[in-house]
């Protein structure tokens, strides 16, 4: 499964992304946009946010997935042909999907099916797991939709780490898992779970699991680590899986009784908006929730849904 070679072109566009600035990242956001939805320019007007519901008994999450894409105007808007393609979902414990503790498999072979049929070079899917990533690999799915659609599933090991210039508040050079931030394209995937320290962990939390060093450190001021990664990743687009949700005991979990189903995916190129949305499953209010408002301070998004452009499906 570990097929990871060094690509280097996320890394180059990265560095072009600091130089140029809020100037150069906000004309990044309107250029990525579908022309239906990237109606209005500037930073507060270029993003959008979809929300599909399943509402039928029995539904199919890959149609779910597949209509949250093209009512945000089709995979082809965020994925050229020839891309590689890196998607981090959350798949760090070694939990059954029906836990609700790592991103839904169905959702998560969506993702790269799609990828794919838009012409995507190579898609891999990475994550730096916590319990031993052999058996997350196996007990999450992720393995076997790896070998089922020929996704390189990439193996964690130090020699993928570098230590990179984050340039945060609180992080200024961490470990990172580099076949992240050499990708052309970045995609999130997490699922949508109650967190003992942050109260819930969401897209811009995800990214602890793309970087190396101590949790324990990141998790003393855990708030502005947060923002200070996902400010450093910057996804194409966040798709928060929150076909089951874990209200308790997050962000392991173990119990049946900590799952609620939802049969709810968010997608949106505003990562602070598209947690904010999934805050409002837990009956969180964002502005309660300190990196939700330390994102929206530091310019990543906004949690006002009205400042962005608004699609709801349903199957």
């Amino acid at each position: 499964m570990d097929l990871y070679t060094p690509v280097g072109r996320r890394e180059i566009i990265k560095k072009l992304l600091y130089m140029g600035g809020s100037i150069l990242f906000a004309n990044l956001l309107v250029d990525s946009l579908p022309s239906s939805l990237a109606t209005k320019l500037g930073p507060e007007n270029s993003g959008f946010i979809v929300e599909g519901i399943g509402k039928q008994k029995g539904y199919s999450v890959t149609q779910l997935v597949r209509r949250v894409f093209d009512a945000a105007g089709g995979i082809d808007h965020f994925i050229s042909r020839g891309d590689v393609v890196a998607i981090k979902p959350n798949i760090s414990w070694a939990r059954s999907p029906g836990l609700a503790a790592t991103t839904n498999p169905e959702v998560l072979r969506a993702v790269v099916e799609l990828c794919q049929e838009a012409g995507a070079k190579k898609v891999r899917i990475v994550d730096h797991t916590i319990h031993d990533a052999r058996r997350c690999f196996a007990i999450t799915g992720a393995g076997r939709v790896a070998r089922e659609t020929g996704a390189e599933l990439v193996f964690p090991r130090s020699s993928l780490m570098r230590k990179m210039k984050i340039g945060g508040v609180r992080l200024d050079t961490w470990p990172v898992f580099t076949p992240i931030v050499e990708a052309d394209k970045l995609i999130n995937i997490p699922i949508a779970k109650h967190h003992s320290l942050s109260k819930l962990t969401l897209g811009m939390k995800n990214w602890i699991g793309a970087v190396g060093g101590s949790r324990w450190v990141l998790h003393q001021d855990i708030n502005q680590s947060i923002v200070d990664l996902a400010r450093f990743f910057n996804p194409t687009l966040t798709l928060i899986d929150a076909i089951r949700i874990m209200t308790r005991n997050g962000p392991s979990g173990g119990k049946k009784e900590y799952v609620a189903k939802k049969d709810v995916l968010i997608l949106s190129n505003d990562p602070v908006a598209a947690d904010a949305r999934a805050a409002l499953l837990f009956g969180k209010r964002p502005a309660d929730l300190g990196f939700i408002r330390l994102g929206k301070r530091w310019g990543l998004g906004t949690f006002d849904f009205r400042q962005l452009q608004q699609k709801k499906v349903h199957i």
